[in-house]
């Protein structure tokens, strides 16, 4: 076996560089082994299970302002054509989430932080961020190399991506596992531009967060668990606040 680690660690480096990607309005260089046809079906099937195993919400002014801001945020993406679905469900933690493909999930309880519909648009504009920004694929291409240079050298040289990866480690790092924070700030900043272009007025995340923040006094909501912390989040949000109130256009 041991003559063969050098050849997997050159498959390795070479899947490496066939897949450098670069991430939008950041510039940020990513791995990208996986495509986006794989990777959006997978978080479809993940994406449908959820809606059949989690309560939905039966609000449905809620539901009808997510959709409003979500898909008035879709649009102005450079995906606006993509099968977007917004869901709202039934869920009392301040919560939400994207998936491969635009599915997002809206849980009722974010409502108890997002105070208007401009700063319902911070937390919508983040997360079409993510699916833009293709971190699923991302999370999976970085999951793939933890497994080792084999699986790497198999979806490099074009191999059953699905077979290679296996459905457990694609729902893993698809779900399970949260975004990293260079993720998280990457999608506040790509959000913050959308929210705006969108007429959503963006000095709201600040309020967002301060909300966030408040909320979570004395103890860690779900949703600031892996995120970099309210308080440097809303500095760096001050920081982008030129760049986002240059492209706001209020509706």
């Amino acid at each position: 076996m041991k003559r063969f680690k050098p050849i997997a660690s050159a498959f390795t480096a070479l899947a490496i560089l066939a897949a450098c990607d670069t991430a939008p309005i950041t510039g940020r260089s990513q791995l990208i082994l996986v495509g986006d046809q794989q990777v959006q079906a997978l978080g479809l099937q993940a994406y449908n299970q959820m809606k059949q195993e989690m309560p939905r919400s039966n609000d449905r002014a809620l539901d009808r302002r997510v959709q409003e801001v979500g898909k008035r945020i879709a649009a102005i993406s450079p995906q606006p054509d993509w099968d977007w679905e917004f869901t709202l469900f039934d869920n009392d933690s301040p919560n939400a989430f994207a998936l491969p493909g635009g599915k997002v999930g809206v849980n009722t309880g974010l409502f108890k932080v997002a105070k208007n519909d401009d700063q319902l648009a911070a937390v919508m504009g983040h997360e079409v961020a993510h699916a833009i920004a293709r971190h699923g694929n991302e999370r999976m291409s970085q999951g793939i190399l933890a497994q080792g240079g084999v699986a790497a050298a198999g979806i490099a040289t074009g191999g059953d991506q699905l077979t290679t990866i296996g459905a457990v480690l694609a729902s893993q790092y698809l779900f399970t596992l949260p975004n990293s924070r260079v993720q998280e700030s990457e999608a506040d900043h790509i959000g913050l531009l959308y929210m705006a272009e969108a007429g959503y007025d963006p000095r709201s995340a600040v309020d967002l967060w301060r909300n966030m923040e408040a909320a979570g006094a004395g103890r860690q909501l779900e949703f600031l668990s892996t995120h970099p912390s309210p308080g440097n989040r809303i500095a760096r949000l001050q920081e982008l606040m030129p760049e986002a109130l240059a492209v706001y256009q209020p509706r």
